[in-house]
């Protein structure tokens, strides 16, 4: 069975999502494909057990470990709204200096195509859509800003307020950090304590799922297909335009056919995608002229932090309140950037059994309840050997070696060494591994120069007509920022560029018929 469209969207996340939402009043039939469904809203939302012990909404599935040969099971996860179901909905901009080439103590950080300002005004724009709270000036490293945040920030607990008392005496700039979560006048949002990596029972975070697809399906226009898994791209004889999607729905299989296609799947599966689709004229994979579909592959370098002042409760419920960005650019004692430390949501031991296992649960619920919990990130920087592949099998084989590991150290003794002043005893870290990839990014990066990248600077594929990516696979850099509101930005900057380039379309299928006729 063929079934046409003028646009059809490969997955529903932070890039397939916000897109739809912004082609829904184009004029253009969408079909949304996604392979999951809608998330259920349940009890089990909100329980630690299910969500982190039983893991009751990650797939059923593995990648491997191709350069220690193990497998392991990857931390994503495939609802209408994508990983956003479970995000920490932090929604900071890059910097201005994120965009430019930055050189850290482990090699340069590349520049991007596109300048600050050219994304400025649909950071702007994905600010309103995803109701971010925050207050400007704080952070003295923010970007400039055309306006204020669509909401106010998001308060402190009367515990974290003190913490950030304790740190401005350690003259450092803790800010609020920007959420997108519905606290807007009669909102959803309850401030519970399972935000952060839980689903949100009542809807109340700003995710792909509510604040766009939903809105979008409201168009007669825009139709979603669930449990829909893309097989591969068919391109025409001549290989330059995508004809046809493969897909199985319901245990048949279907080929979708469209004017244009965008892959939205994510860093890794945007790229096994185009690899799967290799044909005769793109025999290494689609959009892949340059060989670097695949390539680049980053995560971040990632640490958890959990700081325990033994003598003190910490009765918090919404944590994810605040950041430090004072050494993002430079570290004490440091030349060279080191990253950006924020608050986690607040642990409970249900969370912690999973990382100890060993160690009785009322004396991790006595930690828990005595704790302050980081997540200390800085930049991954691209390396070509660090990819993603698909084995004979099929299966996705990942290489990731993380660099730029010096400043991360650095960062996290920094981060360690602020909390003992604060009169925090017991410090903890636990470093990331490869299993810990909600920040992928990089794998079809995108740049002006066609041997040296896969998408041009609208995402669209270097080697095909209408073939376009829009999900974090596009970064040329990882930044140490959370990705979600720059996939955002970019999916309205590239709405915006379709929704141009279809009326031109239009004006000329309109002049050739007034000539015929």
């Amino acid at each position: 069975m063929q079934h046409d469209y003028d646009i059809v969207i490969i997955g529903t996340g932070m890039g397939g999502g916000t897109l739809a939402y912004a082609l829904r009043h184009s004029g253009a039939r969408l079909l949304l494909i996604e392979r999951g469904d809608y998330l259920p809203q349940e009890t089990e939302n909100w329980s630690p057990e299910a969500v982190f012990n039983q893991k009751r909404y990650k797939p059923a599935e593995v990648w491997q470990d191709a350069s220690a040969e193990a497998s392991f099971q990857p931390g994503v996860h495939y609802f209408v709204g994508g990983n956003t179901k479970v995000y920490g909905a932090a929604l900071p901009r890059f910097r201005r200096q994120d965009f430019e080439a930055l050189e850290h103590e482990g090699g340069t950080s590349p520049a991007w195509p596109i300048t600050y300002e050219a994304l400025e005004p649909y950071y702007a724009q994905a600010e309103q859509i995803y109701w971010a709270h925050g207050q400007a000036g704080e952070d003295p490293t923010e970007p400039p800003r055309s306006g204020p945040f669509p909401f106010p920030s998001v308060p402190h607990e009367p515990y974290i307020e003190t913490l950030a008392d304790q740190l401005r005496q350690q003259d450092l700039n803790p800010f609020h950090y920007p959420m997108g979560l519905d606290l807007r006048e009669g909102g959803r949002c309850i401030r519970c304590k399972t935000c952060d990596g839980f689903p949100c029972q009542v809807l109340a975070k700003a995710d792909a799922d509510v604040c766009c697809v939903r809105p979008a399906l409201e168009s007669p226009n825009v139709e979603l297909w669930t449990g829909t898994m893309a097989g591969r791209l068919l391109t025409a004889s001549t290989g330059r335009r995508v004809v046809g999607l493969e897909v199985e729905r319901n245990g048949e299989r279907l080929e979708v056919r469209a004017d244009r296609f965008i892959v939205s799947c994510g860093a890794v599966n945007s790229a096994a995608l185009l690899l799967r689709s290799a044909n005769s004229k793109h025999p290494d994979g689609l959009a892949n002229a340059s060989g670097q579909v695949g390539r680049n592959y980053m995560v971040h370098n990632n640490t958890a932090m959990t700081a325990v002042n033994p003598l003190h409760r910490n009765p918090t419920v919404f944590q994810k309140t605040m950041a430090i960005n004072d050494f993002y650019f430079k570290g004490p004692n440091f030349p060279y950037p080191l990253g950006n430390i924020q608050l986690l949501g607040k642990l409970q031991a249900g969370m912690l059994t999973v990382a100890q296992p060993l160690v009785p649960r009322p004396i991790l619920q006595a930690m828990a309840n005595r704790s302050v919990d980081w997540w200390i990130m800085s930049e991954d920087l691209p390396d070509p050997n660090n990819r993603i592949a698909l084995g004979s099998d099929g299966r996705l084989r990942v290489w990731w070696q993380p660099n730029n590991r010096v400043a991360h150290q650095q960062l996290v003794e920094t981060a360690r060494q602020m909390m003992r002043r604060a009169g925090y005893t017991f410090v903890f870290t636990q470093p990331m591994g490869i299993e810990t990839n909600s920040h992928q990014c990089g794998t079809l990066r995108f740049g002006l120069d066609p041997a040296t990248s896969v998408l041009d600077p609208f995402c669209r594929a270097h080697d095909l007509e209408n073939l376009y990516v829009v999900d974090s696979s596009f970064f040329p850099s990882s930044a140490a920022m959370n990705p979600a509101l720059t996939i955002a930005a970019q999916a309205l900057r590239v709405a915006d560029h379709l929704i141009n380039e279809r009326k031109g379309d239009v004006s000329n299928d309109s002049k050739i018929q007034s000539v015929a006729h």
